[in-house]
């Protein structure tokens, strides 16, 4: 398989393409965002299964994400009813279970080699949490894991960032999936630095826009409030952003802008 190499702009190009998406049927992505931000709040307060089982399900809540931006784009009104629609094809909810289960054991592992080198200083970090009564020594603690795990879990994102839409779309096996996915990306790397710093840019921006508002007096709790659907706005547009980023990529769609290599 084929995987297009694009410009650095091409980043850009996937968040304005994924807001071209999202303006046409605004409503549906909204709330499609929101059961997503619902399911991941249940997965929360049912720690620490919860968590995982969200984690496993992500491929398939991905494909079903990527399907839905397709009907978008060809002109379909999209209906709740059609979110199960892409799952329903033989054998395909095992496969994508099956990338979600690797993903979970992968982000333990990728955890796992992030924080262990530290359990001593965030064993004494939590003591003096608790003796105290004062979390600066828990944040400091965690600053240099987290930044570890971040660095790990971007080569681990770049495994699975095409594969449920290679395994759904275009028959790939799990393994072929997977490393076709991260040659995919890494042939793009300049565009997703792009894609990736923009989406961080925008979340930063919501928070510091909250910030600015506790700074003028209004209270934390209506500040957080107001910050929600900005939040599961953005979310909705940078889920729509998925699928130009696939088209550009790896689909052979007439009307994908593909640079060939």
């Amino acid at each position: 398989m084929q995987a297009a190499v694009l410009p650095a702009i091409a980043g850009w190009q996937w968040v304005f393409q994924g807001w071209h998406i999202f303006k046409q049927q605004p409503l549906a992505m909204l709330t499609w965002a929101m059961l997503i931000s619902f399911l991941l709040m249940v997965a929360t307060l049912a720690a620490p299964i919860g968590p995982l089982i969200f984690i496993c399900l992500m491929p398939a809540v991905t494909f079903v994400t990527l399907t839905i931006c397709r009907h978008i784009t060809e002109g379909q009104k999209i209906f709740p009813s059609m979110w199960i629609q892409p799952l329903k094809t033989k054998g395909l909810f095992r496969k994508l279970l099956a990338i979600g289960s690797i993903y979970v054991v992968m982000c333990l592992i990728v955890g796992f080699l992030a924080f262990l080198p530290f359990i001593d200083e965030l064993s004494q970090a939590m003591q003096t949490m608790t003796d105290a009564q004062d979390l600066s020594p828990l944040i400091d603690a965690v600053q240099l894991p987290m930044m570890i795990f971040a660095g790990l879990y971007v080569i681990l994102a770049a495994l699975f960032w095409y594969a449920p839409a290679l395994v759904g779309w275009h028959g790939t096996s799990t393994i072929q999936a997977l490393f076709f996915s991260a040659i995919a990306c890494w042939r793009n790397k300049w565009a997703f630095l792009v894609y990736g710093c923009i989406w961080v840019g925008l979340f930063f921006a919501v928070d510091l826009f909250s910030g600015l508002l506790v700074s003028l007096g209004i209270s934390l709790e209506m500040a957080a409030t107001l910050q929600v659907p900005i939040n599961i706005t953005l979310g909705s547009v940078m889920y729509c952003s998925f699928y130009p980023s696939y088209i550009s990529v790896l689909s052979q769609h007439p009307n994908a802008e593909v640079i060939a290599n």
